[in-house]
């Protein structure tokens, strides 16, 4: 009897042509795979609509036998999924903050940390008023950010202007439109994406960038990098960063105990958005 192949599940709930658009987990799955693949094991992903729709599919992937292990993403603070895996007796490592994942192995980047840095880079260019596009406020990553820039801009004395966005371009639109009545002289962004429709938002009302307004996204990519003017970002080797998820799923399905893995540090790349 041939053997099944090992097999590990991610369960993103997001709206699939945000996940089309956005490079963040294409580059993260090629560093799992990288990882994954020459130890045998393949990756199975499945995009639903809402947290519950993505606890019937664990539910279902256990009960089947269909995976190893999986990788659990935009956590919440006190998240049920991570009680809900131990539950389901499958070995999960947590894409996030340590203080999410309740003893679960975890590949964590210094959000509130990096966050800081950007709101440091667009202060030292003389911004007294900063807009901050965030993502979904229920993620522990978004928390993390907003505190790290409010931390920041206190010791600074910037004024921190926020709008909630949900990764998509046209959220970005909104959240663009949200803000500028409000007279920021710059904007930070949770994503490549939501940062591209800023430039097409302050293009579209006859505002020059960076001369009235300078923009910095959090994710480089080939959409900062190919966008009209190229768009500062903050960079991070998302591709590392699954390379460290498949090594601490792998110590997870042959039952090491939990760790953390923290990502290489993340750097601000000046581009021609930003004075």
């Amino acid at each position: 009897m041939t053997q099944r192949q090992r097999r590990v599940g991610l369960v993103l709930a997001r709206a699939s042509r945000v996940l089309g658009e956005e490079p963040y987990y294409h580059e993260f799955l090629e560093g799992l795979e990288r990882v994954l693949t020459p130890a045998g094991v393949s990756v199975l992903v499945q995009v639903v609509t809402d947290r519950e729709a993505e606890a019937a599919v664990y539910e279902r992937w256990a009960a089947e036998g269909r995976v190893d292990g999986v990788v659990l993403v935009d956590l919440a603070p006190d998240d049920t999924r991570v009680e809900l895996v131990g539950r389901l007796g499958l070995p999960a490592v947590v894409l996030g903050a340590p203080s999410t994942a309740s003893g679960l192995p975890t590949v964590w980047t210094d959000d509130a940390g990096f966050a800081q840095e950007a709101v440091r880079f667009l202060a030292d260019r003389g911004h007294e008023t900063i807009g901050h596009v965030s993502g979904p406020l229920t993620f522990a990553h978004t928390q993390l950010r907003q505190a790290g820039a409010e931390t920041e801009a206190s010791v600074r004395g910037v004024a921190l202007l926020r709008a909630e966005g949900d990764y998509s371009y046209e959220s970005g639109r909104a959240a663009a439109a949200t803000l500028l009545p409000q007279g920021p002289t710059a904007i930070m962004c949770d994503n490549d994406l939501m940062a591209l429709a800023v430039l097409d938002e302050l293009r579209d009302r006859g505002l020059s960038v960076p001369g009235d307004v300078s923009v910095v996204a959090w994710d480089d990519s080939a959409l900062c990098q190919l966008a009209t003017p190229p768009l500062s970002a903050m960079s991070h080797d998302v591709g590392r960063i699954g390379e460290l998820a498949g090594g601490a799923l792998l110590d997870a399905m042959a039952g090491k105990p939990p760790a953390v893995y923290e990502a290489p540090a993340a750097h601000l790349v000046a581009r021609a958005t930003t004075n």
